[in-house]
């Protein structure tokens, strides 16, 4: 069946360190506020799923992230990575940090193992802290099992490449993560699992054909997590990159029929991205066009999430 989305109405923007009955209103908004914010990137992948990532040539998912925040913050931003997968993990001092970023990961949510269970626990500890989280795919399913919602393998198989005519649903219109963002359009996308519940305290914001649930945000104890399941910090390298890496795995699910197709289609999403030139017959042939293309729209969300999140949390408990 499809999934059920459960949710109140409301929309936290921001909440103060010092609980939820106040908002340390005399240090909002000061002239003294320094022009910068740290944001705590969590790089999901285990050990493993960066030496493959590294193996295909692709970036960091970290790194992405990084690179991704500082282009679409209007302040400087300051970040530094953690890998809650590793077995070494150990939550950091979060008193520094106006916000922190998810990125996705080839784990599987639902399984019980160590690599996954410390995230789940540090996105619950986060939520208790009340610190605004965001993030993209494996972000999603992390915030809605930290919430006690539930995930499990799409019976339509993967997504990947472009995700098609994500739809904003009236909430996710009305919402300020999708500020300057049209009611239908396409993302870089690449999931295997997909939300089935959401929680008490979700709003369900976007879906399409494949995801019923392509955005939502979690508001959960103190805290607030807005997330999408499509991945606004690739780019058609990254896509190439990822391909190669996700070779194996994508002729065995039949998107390709050859070794060639898959080079074929390699070559193309790399002659958009670093050509200087026109390419509109391969953007045609691709189905690409300005949703992708367009960096400040792309990432709307994510500039979004700074701005009405991330700042005012930081300027609110006088990180900023």
């Amino acid at each position: 069946g499809r999934p059920i989305a459960m949710a109140g109405m409301a929309v936290k923007l921001y909440i103060s360190r010092r609980g939820s009955s106040g908002l340390a209103a005399s240090r909002c908004f000061s002239k003294k506020c320094k022009a910068e914010i740290s944001i705590l990137v969590v790089d999901a992948y285990s050990k493993q799923g960066r030496q493959d990532l590294k193996k295909g040539g692709m970036s960091l998912a970290g790194k992405l992230y990084v690179d991704m925040l500082q282009r679409n913050s209007p302040i400087p931003v300051m970040t530094d990575i953690v890998y809650p997968a590793d077995a070494e993990f150990e939550v950091p001092d979060l008193q520094k940090y106006s916000g922190v970023a998810w990125t996705g990961s080839s784990l599987t949510v639902y399984h019980d193992t160590q690599e996954v269970v410390q995230q789940i626990d540090f996105s619950r500890k986060l939520f208790e802290d009340g610190i605004p989280q965001f993030g993209s795919c494996w972000a999603l399913q992390i915030a809605v099992m930290a919430s006690y919602g539930e995930c499990a393998k799409n019976p339509r198989g993967r997504e990947v490449g472009i995700s098609r005519k994500i739809r904003l649903t009236p909430e996710g219109i009305a919402h300020p993560m999708f500020e300057g963002k049209r009611s239908t359009f396409d993302a870089f996308t690449s999931h295997d699992d997909e939300v089935t519940h959401l929680p008490p305290g979700a709003v369900l914001l976007a879906g399409n054909q494949h995801s019923s649930v392509q955005a939502a945000t979690v508001t959960h104890a103190n805290g607030t997590f807005w997330a999408v399941q499509y991945h606004p910090e690739y780019n058609l390298g990254e896509l190439a990159r990822l391909t190669e890496c996700r070779r194996e795995k994508l002729l065995r699910q039949g998107f390709f029929k050859s070794n060639e197709a898959v080079d074929s289609y390699i070559e193309m999403l790399e002659a958009i991205d670093g050509s200087s030139t026109e390419t509109k017959d391969i953007q045609w042939l691709l189905g690409i066009d300005s949703d992708i293309l367009d960096e400040n729209y792309k990432c709307a969300e994510v500039k979004n999430w700074i701005t009405k999140q991330a700042i005012p949390f930081g300027q609110c408990n006088g990180l900023i």
